[in-house]
């Protein structure tokens, strides 16, 4: 199964979704491949957020070694299921769908509930990572059934 997390710049909330959801994965020994995208391409290239490194490092969750990217018409094609952050995220991906098929795979992270961007406050990063991890574990529990 392949699983590409999306929010807006790549490089806070999408990162560490990444990482969690790998890490989860790996843990289960389900083998899943994750990745994550922004839905905007000021940081392509560059690595996450410090604060973000920092948060999934104490965690336990290394995510220093992934770089951003840009969402892509082809991710439709190459994953399976597109979590995204908020619905400002979920409308921009939900544009670009080229069918209905492609984005019945989009879905909020946390189903109904937006993740909060945290890249104005420094205090949000430990939160947030607790929200995905939910998130996650959540999505791995209805995946795995």
């Amino acid at each position: 199964m392949k699983i590409l997390m999306v929010c807006l710049g790549n490089i806070c909330r999408s990162p560490l979704a990444e990482g969690i959801m790998q890490d989860l994965s790996d843990k289960n020994n389900l083998g899943w491949e994750i990745d994550s995208a922004g839905t905007g391409n000021w940081h392509v290239g560059e690595g996450p957020d410090r604060r973000s490194v920092k948060i999934a490092h104490k965690r336990g969750v290394p995510i220093g070694h992934q770089k951003c990217r840009q969402f892509r018409l082809s991710d439709f094609d190459e994953f399976d299921h597109i979590y995204v952050m908020d619905r400002s995220n979920l409308g921009d991906v939900l544009a670009l769908a080229p069918n209905k098929q492609a984005a019945q795979k989009v879905k909020l992270l946390l189903g109904d509930k937006e993740v909060p961007d945290p890249y104005y406050d420094d205090m949000q990063f430990a939160p947030v990572f607790d929200l995905i991890e939910e998130g996650c574990k959540k999505i791995v529990k209805e995946l795995v059934q």
